[in-house]
């Protein structure tokens, strides 16, 4: 059996990690080095970094971070945000990324995800999907620009798709349950998981450690992402794979 993984995302603009709920509201949080270094100690399994920066001086501080971060650390971290060719998914592993996260640019050019899995190996391309169930359509779809714009990809054709053409993972956020801490999206991830065959991450709705041990004995996802319980130390890394341990599911951690 694959064991579970439990990944801290830090969403970071201009230097600063920031949070929201449901993808507004966005406060500070903290410094992202400090914050990874925080993680790292805590044994978590992985890190994302999500770059919400909207400025180019906030996109440099991005690489700066990155290379900070990956000289300290010595756990998998994945970058995303501002990712438009596989020229930038280049300098960001340069600069010390393990994984790319791939959200808007992929939907707007799918062929950059098969272009970047030949040049990079599939291990290295994760893409990022913000999904939303449209009650008039009955249907989940596809968002983009930090949850703003709605596509007209229907998500559960999109994971079909983006699989076909080389990700080797995929991030899933529920935009409807992200950040109100009531537990993962199930019917969501278990009908995406009943359409692919590579590893999904679940994000959106963690808000203790029985929702990840629910998460993971109820679908078959291969990790459970979240921010807000972390960052404001409502429970830590260590404390969920404790009790995922306690509840039989198989973890990383030791």
């Amino acid at each position: 059996m694959i064991k579970k993984r439990i990944i801290p995302c830090l969403d970071v603009k201009d230097g600063r990690v920031v949070k929201g709920v449901k993808f507004k509201g966005l406060r500070d949080i903290g410094d992202p080095v400090e914050m990874a270094a925080y993680y790292n100690q805590e044994l978590a399994d992985e890190l994302v970094f999500l770059d919400i920066s909207r400025t180019e001086s906030g996109h440099q501080m991005m690489l700066d971070i990155i290379e900070e971060t990956a000289s300290k650390l010595f756990i998998p971290l994945t970058i995303g945000g501002g990712i438009n060719s596989v020229e930038d998914i280049s300098i960001l592993l340069k600069h010390g990324a393990d994984k790319v996260s791939l959200n808007s640019s992929a939907l707007r050019n799918p062929e950059l995800i098969a272009e970047a899995s030949q040049k990079f190996g599939t291990q290295c391309i994760c893409v990022a999907i913000d999904a939303k169930w449209e009650e008039d359509k009955q249907d989940w779809f596809c968002y983009t620009h930090g949850g703003k714009q709605r596509t007209d990809k229907r998500t559960l054709d999109w994971v079909q798709e983006v699989e076909a053409l080389g990700a080797g993972e995929l991030l899933v956020t529920s935009m409807d349950y992200d950040g109100v801490k009531q537990g993962f999206d199930h019917r969501l991830l278990s009908l995406i998981n009943d359409r692919v065959s590579i590893p999904i991450i679940a994000s959106g709705g963690g808000g203790n450690a029985q929702h990840f041990a629910d998460l993971f004995k109820e679908t078959d996802v291969s990790a459970g992402l979240a921010a807000s319980i972390f960052h404001d130390k409502e429970t830590t890394v260590g404390a969920v794979n404790a009790f995922l341990k306690e509840e039989g599911v198989e973890v990383r951690w030791q």
